[in-house]
């Protein structure tokens, strides 16, 4: 079957250059892979209580039929915006169908034409694919850098084409490096310019918090954030996402993001699911506990066994050892998975050539002794 040339030169590109992306099916190993930090992607008791909860409510239906703004705002919608609203204190919030769905409706349609997004550079795809599409004009600013940002916004104010509203952009865990931002910092320096602050926190939720609330409302600053992207395939261990903010905001989400608009809603089955491991994530402290002091505990391991030079800093669930090179990393993660610990690769161009990486993710049933198990391999395969 004939295909495009430009389109094989490029797969043949990918592999030269080992970065040739493959699907891989699910494994035994020891996780150190999965977003599912605290467990609730496998968690018997929400899949039975979905179940229950659906049967309790007469809810019969695999499919949501249609967009929300034709047949498919099924009735489990509103008692779960409901519930995230009032679990984020927000004043409101607006599933979508995805992380990925949110961010490119959110920054598709709010920022208009002659406003300016800026953006942290290691900004998530999703991000930046949602400001490709949108009319307002954008600038990165170095990671975690904040008189940089301060600079840009100060050169944009004595331009002559002064932007009519300004959004500044950032992760409160950032997916490839594990690190947060100073999130307090952030909000004083976008309220003292006026600014329109937003924050996906998709590997926060679940994480961070009593409750696994998130970076923002752990430090008090939801009223000070603009909007909020809450993804569910993380820490939630289901699918879907939220944008959280006023009432305001939502009514033009649902007014003016297309991927929103013209899109399937989510299954009664999807958004049960997303109220039950919520109400999970509310009544149970022993899961996000646990995760803290794995997180804890890794870090006091790597530190012990001379191996923090190699790793980025962080106190999420993401940690990241550097390993330069496609194809010393994927070496590296195949000794590992060779051992029975399922850590993967993460190569050039999905992070800067120089910057490859081993990601190691961690979650409450990891054990402490797994932990010290895969850093002691690491160790030895690293210093021998």
């Amino acid at each position: 079957m004939k295909f495009p040339k430009k389109l094989a030169f490029k797969i043949e590109s990918r592999e030269q250059n080992n970065s040739l992306r493959k699907l891989a099916f699910s494994n035994h190993l020891i996780d150190f892979a999965s977003n599912d930090y605290i467990g609730f992607a496998k968690s018997e008791t929400i899949f039975n209580e979905t179940h229950s909860y659906l049967i309790n409510k007469n809810i019969i239906q695999n499919g949501a039929t249609g967009s929300r703004l034709l047949s498919g705002n099924h009735a489990v919608y509103e008692g779960a915006e409901n519930y995230i609203s009032k679990f984020h204190q927000s004043e409101s919030a607006l599933l979508f169908n995805s992380g990925y769905d949110a961010n490119v409706g959110f920054f598709s349609a709010v920022p208009q034409r002659n406003d300016v997004i800026l953006f942290d550079e290691l900004a998530h795809a999703s991000i930046r694919d949602g400001i490709q599409l949108s009319n307002a004009k954008s600038y990165k600013f170095q990671h975690n850098d904040f008189e940089d940002l301060e600079r840009i916004i100060l050169k944009l104010s004595t331009s002559n084409q002064q932007p009519a509203t300004i959004f500044v952009v950032t992760e409160s865990v950032f997916s490839m490096d594990g690190d947060t931002p100073n999130l307090e910092e952030l909000v004083t320096l976008s309220n003292k310019y006026n600014c329109y602050l937003v924050v996906d926190e998709a590997h926060a939720l679940g994480v961070f918090g009593d409750h696994g609330e998130g970076l923002v409302q752990m430090l008090g600053l939801q009223d000070e954030v603009f909007a909020r992207i809450m993804t569910f395939g993380k820490g939630l261990g289901c699918h879907g996402a939220a944008i959280l903010g006023s009432q305001k905001l939502i009514d033009y989400l649902v007014n003016f993001a297309r991927s929103f608009i013209y899109t399937t809603g989510l299954s009664p089955h999807s958004i049960a699911t997303i109220l039950i491991a919520y109400q999970h994530l509310k009544n149970e402290k022993v899961a996000v506990q646990k995760l803290r002091e794995n997180i804890i505990h890794f870090n006091q391991e790597k530190k012990q066994l001379g191996l923090n030079p190699l790793f980025v800093r962080s106190k999420s669930a993401i940690q990241s050892a550097i390993i330069p090179g496609n194809q010393k990393v994927k070496n590296s993660a195949s000794l590992l998975q060779e051992k029975g610990f399922d850590v993967k690769a993460i190569l050039s161009p999905t992070v800067p050539e120089g910057q490859e990486r081993l990601r190691f993710c961690l979650h409450s049933y990891n054990s402490k002794e797994e932990i010290s198990e895969v850093l002691q391999f690491l160790a030895t395969l690293l210093f021998k």
